[in-house]
């Protein structure tokens, strides 16, 4: 199981090498809509939740910025992006690798490996759904209480000026999720170790990027909307 398995990655990534481009664009319009949804979750919430009275710091805003900030910022995303490339994993072990291993059973022990695959599969996507419902209710929470506290400018507001680091940072956490809905999608599991290996290379200087640029950068760009 583990030799094709990586026969199959092996395969993969020489197809992909030969035209990266095709693929990599649908990862990136795949991701770029689930980030889209997101914010407007996030916006959705914001408008309709009370801010709360406790401040919340935003990283460059309230205190100082530091490298041990960014550090903090890249632990936090790095667990995101862990979580969606270990869904990644799951989908190809789920639609991929039992199917395989049920090849060598029969009677109860085939039908427990057939039926697996797609009760995982259907567990990754209720896991997923619960982190984008849960991070859409806590973003939006924060966008409300922390655009309260700039004065009460609008969350939209607030939300724009987040953007020069929120997009790119959220297409970059995505990109494993987006790959692994386009192969589920088409049935090609066998495609998602390659898929996991190659999102997470181009998500990790995205996120890096990005994590300077919410410490060093947004801060300013939040001062100037709210007056300061």
């Amino acid at each position: 199981m583990l030799v094709r398995g990586i026969a199959h990655t092996r395969e993969t990534l020489d197809e992909w090498n030969d035209r990266p481009w095709p693929v990599l664009g649908q990862w990136l319009a795949g991701s770029l809509a689930i980030s889209t949804l997101l914010l407007a979750s996030v916006w959705i919430v914001a408008i309709c939740s009370t801010p709360d009275a406790t401040l919340f710091l935003l990283p460059g805003l309230h205190t100082p910025p530091s490298f041990e900030q960014v550090g903090h910022v890249l632990f936090r995303n790095g667990l995101v992006l862990a979580l969606h490339a270990m869904a990644c994993v799951a989908g190809f072990m789920a639609g991929s690798s039992l199917p395989l291993e049920a090849e060598r059973y029969s009677g109860v022990w085939r039908w427990v490996h057939d039926k697996a695959g797609p009760l995982a599969i259907a567990f990754v996507s209720c896991a997923t759904a619960f982190s984008l419902l849960t991070q859409s209710y806590a973003l939006g929470m924060a966008t409300s209480t922390l655009a309260d506290h700039q004065g009460g400018i609008a969350p939209g507001l607030l939300l724009l000026g987040l953007l020069p680091h929120a997009l790119p940072e959220l297409v970059a956490l995505f990109l494993p999720l987006a790959a692994w809905i386009l192969a589920s999608r088409r049935g090609q599991w066998h495609q998602l170790l390659a898929a996991t290996f190659v999102t997470v290379m181009l998500a990790i200087p995205v996120l890096i990027a990005s994590a300077f640029v919410e410490v060093y950068f947004t801060p300013g760009v939040l001062r100037a909307l709210s007056g300061e």
